[in-house]
């Protein structure tokens, strides 16, 4: 399982090492002007499209076999990227890893949810949704300065070998999951039949709804707030927050989900991290209020992806979920941060604990609504 996380790591990386490395590529590309957002954002424009439709090729082609192919395309791609390409290739490239990221997301929490005890899942489910956090901190810590000392194509190189170890290691340890249903047809019919599917049920699109508002605030308060935090602390806060989250979600996360259901866990962490955007709105940017809603939303990660399994109990429905999530967490990382960056020019820091303030609320609520229908059904 924790080569599962491992590959999961690898997967943020696909993200994280051209955020990490943002400023540097006007070097490389010196007329790449606009076209360079899309070097970050062309990734989660393949999770928006394509999310859905990523669960049912998985399931054809099945999940380990599809976790180790997207490996391996994402080790090829990395090597490609190493060598600096013109920037239209390099766009092609971002696009093929985009679909390499999107199979790891989807088959590996399905693997997981599959090879744990009942004990062990939501601990393991709950360190799975730590991936997109580590691998921006390591990125921050170890990527960025490795690019700037070796050079850009040294940590692109090295991202193509560590895909290639987990693809290798992965290959000879993992065991093939038993065939629990028939293949899906895939068809333009069956695409939309699925997504309908999917975001009719109150069990397969309840993780994937929360996912959404989690994404939109957790990536865009981590871009926007540092401007207005003193800047004698504002590394020390911006590096905190995601440990914060990271710890509370691997204990305090943890220890309530052996005792309650993972959506209630997730519900507890949107009405907390609303508080705490209530916090930050009456003392702005304060440092504590800062770690408390990092701290909040970390009951928020595992609980979301420990849902899955509890709410659909067949690798079908646990692939389509985890396709859900896939597909709502790029929706949320693509609209986060330029909403957000819009209202602060338009009404300033007020706008922030606002804005993020009534996208945790909504989540909740989404939540409270869909345990609601469930009830009935």
């Amino acid at each position: 399982m924790l080569a599962l996380w491992g590959a999961g790591l690898g997967a943020a990386m696909q993200y994280a090492k051209i955020s990490a490395i943002y400023d540097l590529l006007g070097g490389v590309y010196p007329d790449g002007g606009a076209a360079l957002g899309w070097l970050v954002s062309v990734v989660g424009g393949v999770g928006i499209v394509l999310g859905v439709v990523s669960a049912m090729l998985v399931a054809r082609i099945r999940y380990r076999r599809s976790l180790l192919w997207a490996l391996w395309l994402g080790a090829a791609v990395s090597l490609g990227q190493a060598m600096l390409p013109p920037l239209p290739v390099m766009l092609a490239l971002r696009l093929v890893e985009g679909v390499s990221h999107l199979a790891i997301v989807v088959a590996a929490p399905t693997l997981i949810a599959q090879i744990a005890t009942d004990r062990q899942r939501g601990l393991a489910l709950t360190l799975w949704g730590t991936f997109f956090g580590v691998a921006f901190a390591v990125m921050a810590w170890g990527g960025r300065p490795l690019a700037i000392g070796a050079g850009i194509p040294a940590l692109f190189g090295l991202h193509a070998v560590y895909m290639a170890v987990f693809a290798l290691y992965l290959g000879s340890r993992l065991r093939r999951l038993p065939v629990e249903d028939a293949p899906p047809e895939l068809s333009l019919r069956t695409v939309f039949a699925t997504h309908s599917t999917i975001y009719r049920s109150a069990y397969i699109s309840a993780p994937a709804i929360g996912w959404l508002f989690y994404t939109f605030c957790f990536v865009s308060m981590l871009t926007v707030l540092p401007p207005y935090l003193d800047p004698s602390i504002r590394a020390l806060v911006m590096g905190a927050m995601p440990l914060t989250s990271i710890a509370v979600s691997m204990t305090l996360g943890v220890a309530l989900l052996r005792v309650f259901p993972a959506v209630q866990v997730a519900m507890l962490g949107f009405g907390l991290s609303s508080v705490c955007m209530l916090w930050l709105w009456l003392v702005p940017a304060d440092p504590l209020a800062c770690l408390a809603v990092a701290g909040a939303i970390g009951l928020i990660q595992g609980a979301s992806f420990a849902a899955v399994p509890q709410l659909n109990t067949n690798t079908t429905t646990q692939t389509q979920a985890n396709a859900a999530m896939a597909q709502m967490g790029n929706l949320g990382n693509t609209l986060g941060t330029p909403v957000m960056a819009m209202a602060l020019v338009g009404w300033g820091y007020a706008s922030l604990p606002v804005l993020a303030g009534s996208a945790f609320t909504l989540g909740l609520i989404l939540h409270i609504l869909l345990s609601a229908l469930r009830r009935k059904t």
